[in-house]
């Protein structure tokens, strides 16, 4: 019997809060006497290894890396969009953490653009600074998984 998958092995995607990874296996165990298809991810930040139902990856976060044309509007929303520098830093903060938790690239991309135009006007409080580096690392570490992308346009977002 042929299963139909959502993702197959090797393919590269983007679990929310955790960042890219590939899938390396689709494995069937058997938990608490129940036998399921498990996704074997390989996470490509923190060398963890994270094994998902199959049956529950619609319903979680993680998707598919984004392609080149996605990519242009995002570029476009990084170096033109607005951001709103008014808000208390908690508020801020909650703000973009919403933003991160939701694995959007352009929504992580907009937490990267304000907190580096915020870092420029002065210096970041400990948790922002924080929450800029690995909101830019996981920018980064998904640009470089997408196909037909120029080293130029990564280098845009550093």
């Amino acid at each position: 019997m042929e299963v139909n998958y959502l993702f197959k092995i090797g393919d590269n995607i983007i679990y929310p809060m955790h960042g890219p990874g590939v899938i390396k296996a689709i494995e069937e165990k058997e938990i608490s006497g129940v036998k399921r298809q498990y996704y074997v991810i390989k996470m490509l930040i923190g060398n963890m290894q994270v094994m998902i139902p199959t049956g529950e990856i619609v319903s979680s976060t993680i998707r598919p890396v984004t392609d080149i044309v996605a990519l242009q509007h995002i570029i476009h929303i990084f170096r033109h969009g607005e951001s709103d520098r008014l808000l208390p830093w908690k508020q801020r903060y909650k703000l973009n953490t919403d933003k991160i938790k939701t694995g959007k690239i352009l929504d992580c991309a907009e937490v990267v653009r304000d907190l580096t135009r915020m870092n420029k006007e002065k210096a970041l409080n400990t948790s922002e600074k924080r929450m800029l580096d690995n909101a830019h690392q996981f920018l980064i570490s998904e640009l470089g998984l997408i196909k037909g992308i120029t080293e130029n346009q990564i280098k845009s977002f550093c």
